[in-house]
């Protein structure tokens, strides 16, 4: 399954996602694109869905909005509707079924100054949906953290999960290769702020190019993406070890190495299998 995409692929695989309903759109590409992974399809409904909502989510959680969305639900709950109603209101106004979930919770537990309520309860609310002293809230919020991909305390959990997964099992594909390296916590030991992934304790060579360091990122590399993690991240390993390598496991768009300029990191999505150790050529 293709992970690579140029940039004309990518472009319309966006285009059609926005213009599908928050759920179930993994489903829905997977027709239009059948030649792409699952898991890269996922990786891309799930960055897009969080760009769209940091450009969205304050013009849809204002007072005005979230009280109105507040009494559709309690009017709903008294019509005795059928279960799911956040998840039909989320379809409706375009949250994402968690952070619809969390306004609905902010505006039930509104202190009497009509002020929200501490983060701190919204979030252990939302993690244990049992402590919400209203069943219907407490059963439509569960649904809602259920069938949210992207946001809410087990889509986090899962996002976690499965960078740690891939930083292990990076270290392991290093360990089969008889690569010596030092990952993070090691570098961390000996006092560096800003650490790769992995720090290679002898330097290998990919398609001709040195390499010092490798980053695994368990998400899709895109423009943006790339560009934030060059600025946040990846330069400073540059600076500080030489040229390296992120791996961008579940794909990546064509041609991101361009916009480095002249410092070299290679972009992959998976660790090179012609990596040429050092004392293949004592």
């Amino acid at each position: 399954m293709a992970r690579v995409l140029n940039q004309t692929t990518y472009n319309s695989l966006l285009d059609s996602l926005f213009k599908l309903p928050f759920r179930n759109r993994v489903q829905s590409l997977q027709k239009l694109f059948p030649e792409l992974s699952v898991d890269t399809l996922k990786c891309i409904v799930a960055q897009e869905c969080q760009k769209r909502m940091k450009g969205s989510h304050g013009r849809l959680t204002t007072s005005e909005t979230v009280e109105a969305m507040y009494k559709k639900f309690t009017n709903s709950i008294l019509m005795n509707e059928e279960p799911g109603i956040l998840l039909r209101l989320s379809d409706e106004v375009g949250l994402t079924p968690a952070l619809l979930a969390r306004s609905i919770i902010e505006r039930h537990y509104q202190r009497d100054d009509k002020s929200k309520p501490a983060k701190l309860l919204v979030s252990t609310l939302m993690k244990n949906t049992a402590l919400i002293d209203d069943r219907d809230l407490a059963f439509e919020t569960y649904l809602c953290l259920l069938e949210d991909d992207e946001y809410g305390p087990i889509a986090e959990a899962t996002k976690q999960s499965r960078g740690y997964e891939y930083e292990i099992y990076l270290r392991m594909e290093l360990e089969n290769c008889k690569v010596s390296f030092l990952h993070e916590d090691h570098l961390r030991m000996k006092g560096y702020d800003k650490t790769p992934d992995i720090k290679l304790e002898i330097p290998v060579a990919v398609d001709g190019q040195v390499i010092n360091w490798i980053e695994s990122k368990a998400l899709f590399g895109d423009e943006e993406v790339h560009r934030g993690y060059l600025k946040d991240q990846l330069y400073s390993y540059w600076n500080r070890f030489g040229p390296g390598l992120v791996i961008y496991w579940f794909g990546y768009v064509e041609d991101l190495e361009k916009i480095h300029q002249n410092r070299i990191i290679l972009i992959r999505d998976a660790l090179p299998r012609n990596m040429v150790l050092m004392d293949q050529h004592l």
